[in-house]
């Protein structure tokens, strides 16, 4: 049995798709599990349910979809009832040369990982970069009109396609290693997509999965913290806006993690357009 938390996430879906089309069991972890719409034969239950880890050896570790700040309780609870490995989603912030440990994104991932090693689980560390996700970010501007306002037009990353993402969480779970080897526990794994591209060039590709030619027309910091990611804490959002400034002036780091551990290339992000047409209104 593998429980996955933030199973309603996009990498949480993807990866318990990917788990139940194998016929694995899957124990899924949903704040609605009404609501979740997960493949037939999966598992749906709370965070806070009894049993939870009853008969479970693997976990995925979504922070969003575990209560973060419970988190030692929840490894605790997992080790008592006999998971042995645990996979995190955490993030590409972590772990570089010139990681900045005081961004609250980097704080928060960074403890966590902590808190799993001290748990004396078995571990994994998935440390993705910029998510091809993001740009959701343009939906509704996109199904309003032609053109997407929006900060740092030459702001460039290598987005990385959630499934890609799950895939690799997938082989972690799953893949045994050789005699006296231990796998994928104990290792860190950056991901990146397959190639650099800019706002601008992500909001080209959407157009042309769509059909249609959208503009970027680009706004102040200013404006961008007034407006972007209105549901987000303001300083993590200017944070945000600091680490995509960055972002402009420099090269964005392309891994080929995917490629290596799934044996398919990272798609690209027209690619991900492409599978995500309807979601931007196609």
């Amino acid at each position: 049995m593998i429980v996955v938390t933030g199973a309603t996430g996009n990498v949480g879906r993807a990866l318990v798709e990917r788990l139940a089309a194998a016929g694995l069991a899957v124990r899924a972890v949903s704040r609605s599990p009404e609501r979740a719409a997960l493949p037939a034969g999966v598992e749906v239950t709370r965070l806070d349910a009894d049993g939870l880890f009853e008969g479970a050896t693997k976990l995925f570790l979504h922070l969003q979809g575990a209560a973060g700040e419970q988190l030692p309780g929840l490894l605790e609870r997992a080790a008592g009832a006999g998971v042995r490995h645990v996979v995190m989603l955490s993030s590409g912030i972590v772990g570089t040369a010139d990681e900045d440990p005081e961004h609250p994104i980097h704080v928060w991932h960074a403890q966590a990982e902590q808190a799993v090693r001290d748990s004396g689980l078995a571990w994994t560390f998935l440390r993705p970069n910029a998510f091809a996700t993001n740009a959701f970010q343009w939906t509704g501007q996109i199904r309003a009109g032609d053109s997407v306002r929006a900060p740092f037009p030459a702001a460039a990353a290598a987005p990385i396609h959630e499934d890609d993402i799950a895939a690799v969480a997938e082989r972690a779970l799953l893949d045994a290693g050789d005699a006296g080897d231990a796998g994928h526990e104990g290792v860190a794994y950056r991901l990146t997509g397959p190639e650099a591209t800019t706002n601008a060039e992500q909001i080209e590709a959407i157009g042309r999965a769509l059909g249609r030619e959208l503009t970027f027309d680009e706004i102040s910091v200013e404006e961008a913290a007034e407006t972007m990611y209105p549901d987000m804490p303001r300083d993590t959002v200017r944070a945000i806006l600091k680490s995509m400034a960055e972002q402009a002036f420099s090269t964005p780091e392309i891994t080929t993690t995917v490629e290596r551990i799934t044996g398919r290339p990272a798609r690209t992000f027209a690619a991900w357009a492409e599978d995500h047409r309807d979601d931007f209104g196609g």
